[in-house]
């Protein structure tokens, strides 16, 4: 099936939306007149698709270039915004930390949640913890992506999740098995039209009308944004995140089939 490359096809910028957003855009572009000024590299902390969207524009209204986005991997959800004068030494805003459960036969092993709710509750901010990734050949171990400067406080403080005892170490790199494990399978679908709940209920393979009940339950975000109404109009590289079910990309949107239903594709997380 042939994909349209349409730019009309996909979203554009979002302004901010609440005070939150307006301070992050105020903070970078502030950390880019210190680079600039200072010829110094400087960092945010971790941010997610919808932050790394306003941390770029903040860039381009500080006519910022020197800029990247990294999260440790190729792929990574959560990242760091680097700014780099050209002529800057550079720093690794970043490190991994292995964390193994150390549960008996029959334990309960922790997952993302657990792990999230523990590291969490050592007193960090969400921008110190990028992406959770589970081992797929180790049930016991999971990574942790976290900034380089609370690396040390992390492995000594956190000794368990949920209810299991774990043991955190430092390590230099993800393994490259998990990193092949990351990739995850393109799936295709045709909906009736680019509606929010048609495309949901197809990436959820669910009914129209009960995507249409999460939506209104205000439990659908696209970008990090509440979704308000079924009817919304949404765009390929959209991102889906339904509370208690999952997240969802819609890579890309093609033509019409013979029955007038449109091309999808999308990724589930």
């Amino acid at each position: 099936m042939a994909y349209s490359s349409d730019p009309a096809s996909v979203r554009g910028f979002v302004p901010p939306q609440n005070d939150e957003e307006r301070r992050l855009m105020r903070r970078v572009e502030e950390l880019c007149r210190l680079a600039q000024t200072r010829d110094i590299p400087r960092y945010t902390g971790f941010l997610s698709d919808r932050e790394q969207t306003l941390a770029q524009a903040a860039c381009h209204r500080a006519s910022f270039e020197a800029m990247r986005f990294w999260g440790g991997y190729e792929g990574a959800e959560r990242q760091v915004l680097c700014l780099e004068p050209p002529d800057a030494w550079q720093e690794e805003p970043l490190g991994f930390l292995r964390l193994t459960a150390l549960a008996s036969a029959g334990d309960k092993l922790p997952g993302h949640r657990d792990y999230l709710g523990s590291i969490l509750g050592l007193g960090l901010d969400r921008a110190c913890l990028g992406d959770l990734l589970p081992d797929p050949q180790e049930p016991t171990v999971f990574y942790a992506l976290v900034l380089a400067d609370k690396m040390e406080f992390i492995s000594m403080e956190l000794t368990s999740a949920g209810h299991c005892p774990v043991r955190t170490e430092i390590c230099d790199a993800l393994p490259q098995t998990l990193l092949q494990g990351q990739e995850r399978m393109l799936r295709e679908a045709t909906v009736s039209s680019l509606r929010a709940d048609a495309v949901l209920a197809a990436m959820m393979h669910t009914s129209r009308t009960r995507a249409a009940d999460y939506i209104a339950a205000g439990r659908v975000e696209i970008n990090h944004l509440p979704l308000r109404a079924a009817h919304e109009p949404v765009y390929a590289r959209d991102i889906f995140t339904v509370r208690g079910v999952g997240r969802y990309r819609l890579a890309e949107i093609g033509g019409k089939s013979r029955k007038d239903r449109v091309f999808i594709s999308f990724f589930q997380y």
